[in-house]
């Protein structure tokens, strides 16, 4: 995947079909001199050539080694496979943040240790172990799931886990399969994968809560496209407000010296939860209703009147009716007609709110297959 220096090895498939995959010629990658343009190139390149590869003939897995440039061509193709494909990706860079290499995918990342020059007691280990996990990873059988019945998104956090919970049953009982991801950012990104990639039959988003981190700056963010996957796809949901009364920090003292005077609580040591305003819900309240309207699917929002999460009720730390009233108004103010919304007189957490939802959820189901 280099761009500089010649090849050590004649590959199968040449640098010179990558770039010109990802829009340009290796000469002109070489000519221009940018390292970042010449890098995302190559991203682009072998992005849209493993997808094609895997469509003509199944891969059996994808196995890669990097370190920062290398790491981020590599994964960028890895992500573009669906999940269940082998993907392992030593680098060295697997010790710190990989969120921005592994995405929503199910890929593997594996510490170099030190880095790739060379072979020595060191990378002669990782390496061999690395290829012994792929073989194992490829040759293995995997345990088979019948996948006989139809598949549910859902989206929880400690916060919401009772409702969640609740639901879940409920679904299963009604012959429902039900993949609960986590609303920490990177959960939400992974639904949306599994959105896309056509599995699920609906949507209960009842923990929307990576939307408040976005706005402000939290380290749980989802990114800024966040529940317009479903939408996009005309997959039929359900959508509520669980947490969205919470941006999340780490450790105390990480919380942003702008946000010192909110109002802060030390969910644990490594995390802190800050209460979010009502200014801050009204622009929620607006980007849940416009998002939600812009559905080419049947759309319904349900709201907990009584508090958002385990901490929005009276005598909890983040009970607010205010701000909750202003992340309600708004959603009523800029919801379009073909958006049905309910509101239940009940916590989020209590168990008349997650029958509701239930019973919405199983109505526009019904109206998608209907239609």
């Amino acid at each position: 995947m280099g761009i500089l220096g010649p090849p050590p090895f004649t590959p199968d498939i040449t640098r010179e079909q990558i770039a010109l995959r990802g829009g340009s010629s290796l000469e002109a990658l070489i000519s221009g001199g940018d390292r970042g343009q010449a890098v995302m190139t190559m991203q682009v390149g072998l992005a849209e050539w493993l997808s094609e590869r895997h469509r003509q003939q199944p891969l059996a897995g994808v196995l890669a080694v990097g370190g920062s440039g290398g790491t981020s061509v590599a994964s960028a193709g890895m992500r573009e496979l669906p999940l269940g494909v082998p993907k392992l990706m030593v680098s060295t860079s697997a010790s710190g943040n990989v969120r921005s290499y592994v995405g929503g995918s199910d890929m593997l990342m594996m510490h170099a240790v030190s880095d790739i020059a060379g072979l020595n007691r060191v990378t002669c280990n990782v390496l061999t172990t690395a290829a012994n996990a792929m073989a194992g990873m490829c040759g293995l059988p995997t345990p088979q799931f019948v996948a006989d019945r139809p598949l549910v998104c859902a989206t929880m956090f400690g916060v919401t886990t009772p409702c969640v919970t609740q639901v879940r049953g409920m679904l299963e009982k009604a012959g429902f399969e039900v993949l609960v991801f986590s609303a920490n950012g990177v959960g939400g990104q992974s639904m949306e994968q599994i959105i896309r990639s056509g599995l699920a039959c609906g949507v209960i988003d009842i923990t929307t809560t990576e939307l408040a981190d976005e706005l402000a700056g939290g380290i749980l963010s989802a990114g800024p496209n966040r529940l317009q996957e479903a939408g996009i796809c005309g997959v039929p949901q359900v959508i509520s407000v669980g947490a969205i009364d919470m941006v999340n920090f780490g450790p105390f003292e990480t919380v942003p010296e702008k946000y010192r005077e909110r109002t802060l609580y030390r969910h644990n040591s490594s995390v802190t939860l800050m209460r979010t305003t009502p200014a801050e819900n009204a622009i929620l309240g607006k980007q849940i209703a416009e998002r939600a309207s812009a559905a080419m699917g049947p759309v319904t929002i349900v709201l907990p009147l009584r508090g958002v999460s385990a901490i929005d009720c009276p005598g909890q730390p983040f009970y607010s009716h205010e701000a909750d009233e202003a992340l309600f108004n708004a959603i009523r103010q800029y919801i379009k007609p073909a958006v049905k919304l309910v509101e239940v007189d009940a916590h989020i957490n209590d168990p008349s709110f997650a029958a509701r939802l239930f019973a919405e959820f199983l109505e526009i189901v019904k109206e998608k297959k209907n239609a």
